[in-house]
């Protein structure tokens, strides 16, 4: 199977912008009228929830720390069928663990390494000109094997302050895929952990929207498109987590959402039946389930619903 050209989204750390920057694309690619398959890189539960709103197709998680050649592999081949993919990376792009000899163990670079995904680097650029370029100068050259798509600048205060950034960037050799305005606007609801959850935003269709819109007025799409690549498919004989049991209930809600798609994909393939309830809802799981699934969420914020629910 040949895996279909692909990018990576990631930034120099956190809060640059990136995860706007991904839904917006998402969904513009899928209005060109482009398969989008959506990857995270990294242990994040919340991202592929507003991944599968943009794109319309599950998200999965890549974590190279946490998983093993065989099971990265099985799932990267769930972007078949794909034309482009474009996967989220976490923190900073060579955030991980730290190893003798490596980088950041898995970091985005690794995820962005293994699948032969040029990076683009999404930076904020407030606060500063050519010096950005020094920025991404420093990330395109810490590890030159690294394939590197180019640069998004972000929060770009003027059309002067642009120039100027330009001027930075063209120095240093670096392509500019695309120069976002700033917005106050552009931003997405927050809590302890992060992210608001999918099912939690007020009116994520819209918010998804204008995104792509925003993003389809300053950044250079055809450009992005032509930058896909990727390397070599995965073994073709791994297969992705077995279930647990035969029926599976499973608590789906604005309480229990913490579930990778990969295990319910798994699961789904060998067989298994999951059958989704809402402790929010006072709903039991099916009596004649063979497991009873809880995952993890925010079970703490619906505490008095949860506490006084009797049938579930």
């Amino acid at each position: 199977m040949t895996n279909p050209p692909g990018l990576l989204i990631s930034a120099p750390s956190s809060g640059t912008g990136k995860t706007t920057v991904m839904l917006g694309l998402l969904r513009a690619l899928a209005e060109d009228g482009l398969t989008v398959q959506p990857f995270k890189s990294g242990p994040d539960y919340i991202d592929p929830a507003f991944h599968r709103a943009a794109a319309g197709r599950a998200s999965f998680n890549l974590d190279s720390w946490a998983m093993g050649a065989p099971l990265l592999g099985a799932i990267a081949a769930q972007a078949k069928g794909a034309d482009i993919v474009v996967a989220e990376g976490s923190m900073g792009l060579f955030d991980g663990v730290a190893k003798p000899g490596e980088l950041g163990h898995g970091s985005s670079a690794e995820t962005a390494l293994r699948m032969g995904w040029p990076v683009v680097l999404v930076l904020d650029v407030g606060g500063q000109a050519q010096s950005a370029a020094a920025t991404a100068l420093g990330f395109r050259m810490y590890n030159p094997d690294l394939p590197f798509a180019g640069v998004i600048l972000n929060r770009c205060a003027s059309p002067r302050h642009e120039r100027l950034t330009r001027l930075g960037m063209e120095r240093a050799g670096l392509p500019v895929l695309g120069v976002l305005p700033r917005r106050g606007d552009l931003t997405l609801p927050e809590r302890h952990l992060g992210l608001i959850q999918a099912v939690e935003h007020p009116d994520l269709e819209s918010a998804i929207a204008g995104y792509a819109e925003f993003l389809r007025a300053h950044v250079d799409l055809e450009a992005i498109k032509r930058a896909a690549s990727s390397g070599p498919a995965g073994p073709s004989s791994a297969a992705l987590p077995r279930p647990p049991a035969q029926r599976i209930a499973l608590a789906r809600d604005a309480a229990f959402s913490f579930t990778y798609p990969h295990l319910l994909e798994g699961w789904r393939a060998a067989g298994a039946e999951i059958l989704p309830f809402s402790p929010l809802a006072d709903e039991a799981p099916d009596p004649d389930a063979d497991l009873v699934w809880l995952p993890g969420g925010y079970p703490e914020l619906h505490a008095g619903t949860l506490a006084a629910a009797e049938r579930f």
